[in-house]
């Protein structure tokens, strides 16, 4: 083989090893503990693997994992996704109280009326200062919260005092603590643990967004269901979908690129809506129910009643080396600015 040739396999070698090392294929394993029925992981997730699969023209593939299949409980999901176990994770912080303290403060009773632009705040005070200070262990790809927390129970609660001694599932800490507050039995438990437990008599009910009610078929399980007037949302719950830092490095320059424009408030948005769209599909699947919405000078009791939960957080913030009052104020005016 003569000089010139040789030079020239040695570059076409050279050009098909870049070409490879570049067109690196990247398969990302996401953990949820939600059915494959829920809104988040059909109308969500998939269609998100979806996309990033189309921009990055196959390199990127998505597979997901309901219904925690990969091991563990839903607690289990955040620890995942730090020490690298799975990739990504999708998860309620509230599943691991004590470790998000600031990020809690979105989940304050009554603080949400506008799922859209709570969740644009909630990305808002992440990206600009959380992912650096309790969220810095993992990458945070979307931050969002559902739409209002609904009272689903087997009695009819039309009033304060109606909610006295029964007993409900909450979420995370700020919503059994309200609970407990309002005169409520709160049980802290996980969502795919509500349909047996309501089954067996252990609790009387939960409080969930309209969205999960089919998924886990509460509408079966229970004939009431209580509103507030005013898009007033009882709770609500914010959630996280967070990378394994160690999985994101080791992506290539342009596939983390890709990835980057297909996350971030936008996605978070979007997640946003899809629940909002599925709460009013969750609503009619209980239209034969008795659903009770409370009226303005109601719901006002209940916020009053709710206060030592603000002060308990505050108290909190102090000794969590935060101002809490600083924070709710700042919760709010994100909130606004986003609306």
């Amino acid at each position: 083989m003569n000089t010139i040739l040789k030079a020239s396999v040695a570059a076409a070698a050279f050009v098909v090893t870049a070409t490879t090392a570049f067109a690196q294929d990247v398969t990302l394993r996401v953990h949820h503990f939600m059915s494959v029925h829920a809104p988040l992981h059909a109308n969500f997730l998939v269609p998100w693997a979806e996309r990033l699969e189309k921009a990055s023209d196959g390199r990127i593939n998505v597979e997901i994992f309901d219904s925690m299949s990969l091991g563990g409980g839903a607690p289990d999901l955040y620890g995942q996704a730090v020490d690298g176990a799975v990739d990504i994770i999708m998860t309620l912080p509230g599943y691991t109280p004590g470790r998000f303290n600031e990020l809690e403060v979105f989940e304050l009773p009554f603080l949400s009326r506008d799922p859209v632009a709570t969740s644009g705040a909630i990305y808002d005070l992440v990206s600009n200062r959380l992912q650096d200070s309790e969220l810095d262990e993992t990458y945070i790809l979307a931050t969002w919260v559902h739409g209002p927390g609904v009272i689903h129970s087997r009695t009819p609660i039309t009033k304060l005092e109606d909610i006295a001694g029964v007993e409900l599932r909450g979420p995370a800490r700020l919503t059994t603590d309200l609970l407990a507050e309002l005169g409520a039995t709160p049980v802290g438990m996980p969502l795919p643990a509500i349909p047996e437990n309501i089954s067996k008599g252990t609790i009387d009910g939960a409080v969930v967004p309209w969205e999960i009610v089919p998924s886990i078929k509460l509408q079966e399980l229970v004939s009431n269901h209580t509103e507030f007037a005013g898009d007033r949302a009882l709770y609500t719950a914010a959630f996280l979908l967070a990378m394994n830092w160690d999985a994101y490095d080791a992506m290539p320059d342009d596939l983390q690129e890709i990835l980057d424009a297909e996350t971030g408030k936008a996605l978070s948005l979007n997640a946003a809506q899809v629940l909002i769209d599925a709460d009013v599909k969750g609503r009619s699947t209980a239209k034969d129910n008795n659903i009770i919405v409370l009226d303005e000078t109601e719901v006002s009791r209940w916020i009053d009643a709710a206060q030592p939960v603000y002060d308990r957080f505050i108290a909190r913030a102090s000794e969590e080396g935060f101002d809490g009052e600083a924070a709710i104020a700042e919760a709010n005016e994100l909130i606004k600015a986003n609306q």
